[in-house]
């Protein structure tokens, strides 16, 4: 029975060597999840990538597809020798240029695998170019959110069940050392936020909120954990509003569970999201969270109940809501604690591999059925 048989999957992510963000993390995770429930699995993306060094870490077997351009006929051809040797029965893209080049490849294959676009955001708009792509060399989009899903439903190219939902998951945390922020700044409540450097994390907006916050208190300290591109412009802002005392950015960390645990509050401030990792990681640790009203966030979070949602764009809200939460020890609490039952039960690593698992069985089986009839 072929929902019985081990699968040969193959994940390919051809995003920048130095970049590691949610997506490659569940990529990642995903791969090990079933490698472990007895799958072979590989990921393959550019060489001497941080995906590749991740992936290598958690024991999972790497490929070298340094994947650049829509079209490459070389990397097209060797993907294709590669699906063809290891008998791939599912390919599992990234990025548009994964699906194209990649996809390509399963296609030119007279019994190709299985060919999966996995979107964490929202990666294609209302262009012939992604219509073509997403609905000639993929057999369904994988997504993690149901506002992704809908948005999508919007464009009318798609069945019914193409695009399919499967929520991250992490992993739940115990022994989790906190951080000790009271040593560095004694007398000061630290607010946690990270992610990589870029418009998309909304860090200028947090800055306006610490801005707005410094002008009546002095007590709150706002530590920035990752890097990128607006490295540079963030600290100048800092610098211009006078807030070197209050906010920092403390680049790449790999420690980063342990700066939850010993933060009062974590904030999400994105302009836009699939499914926010960082928050669920927060809410795995029993951290309370504030997080701007982005995809997955209300599917992720419930306001009032396990933490506060507000409008994107708007550092007065953010303040406001940080300052709601951060002076009521029972509210950070509750919030804490009912974010951490809510990951239990909906959104731990267990319960995404069991139903991605099930999924690409689905998929196989739909696929072989297809050629036998």
């Amino acid at each position: 029975m072929a929902a019985q048989r081990k699968l040969n999957i193959l994940f390919v992510n051809s995003i920048g060597r130095k970049k590691f963000g949610g997506g490659e993390k569940w990529m990642v995770k995903a791969a090990g999840g079933l490698q472990d429930a007895g799958h072979r699995v590989f990921l393959a993306s550019k060489r001497n990538s941080l995906i590749l060094q991740a992936a290598e870490k958690e024991g999972v077997p790497t490929q070298v597809f340094n994947i650049r351009a829509d079209f490459s006929p070389l990397n097209t051809w060797r993907i294709a020798r590669f699906l063809r040797r290891e008998r791939i029965d599912v390919l599992v893209c990234n990025l548009n240029k994964d699906v194209r080049v990649a996809g390509l490849a399963a296609r030119l294959l007279r019994h190709g695998p299985v060919v999966i676009a996995r979107h964490g955001i929202v990666l294609c708009g209302k262009k012939w170019k992604h219509k073509v792509t997403l609905t000639h060399l993929v057999d369904g989009i994988l997504t993690n959110s149901e506002s992704i899903k809908r948005t999508y439903a919007g464009y009318g190219w798609f069945p019914p069940d193409f695009v399919r939902v499967i929520y991250n998951g992490v992993e739940l945390k115990s022994g989790v050392q906190p951080f000790p922020f009271e040593e560095r700044f004694p007398g000061k409540k630290v607010i946690l936020a990270a992610g990589r450097l870029t418009e998309q994390k909304g860090f200028d907006y947090l800055i306006g909120a610490a801005a707005l916050l410094r002008r009546k208190r002095q007590d709150l300290v706002f530590v920035i954990a990752g890097t990128g591109r607006l490295e540079a412009h963030l600290r100048s802002r800092i610098r211009k509003l006078h807030l070197e005392d209050t906010v920092e950015l403390w680049g790449f960390r790999r420690d980063l569970d342990s700066l939850m645990a010993g933060a009062v509050l974590f904030v999400l401030s994105s302009t836009y999201e699939g499914m926010p990792n960082v928050v669920m990681e927060a809410m795995a640790l029993g951290k309370p969270v504030v997080a701007t009203d982005v995809n997955g966030v209300r599917e992720l979070m419930v306001d009032g109940e396990t933490g506060r949602i507000v409008p994107p764009r708007d550092s007065a809200a953010l303040a406001r809501a940080i300052e709601e939460v951060i002076d009521s020890p029972g509210l950070l609490r509750r919030y804490g604690e009912a974010g951490l039952a809510r990951v239990r039960e909906h959104f731990t690593m267990e319960q995404m591999i069991r139903n991605l698992e099930n999924y690409l069985y689905e998929m196989v089986d739909a696929k072989n059925q297809a050629r036998n009839s």
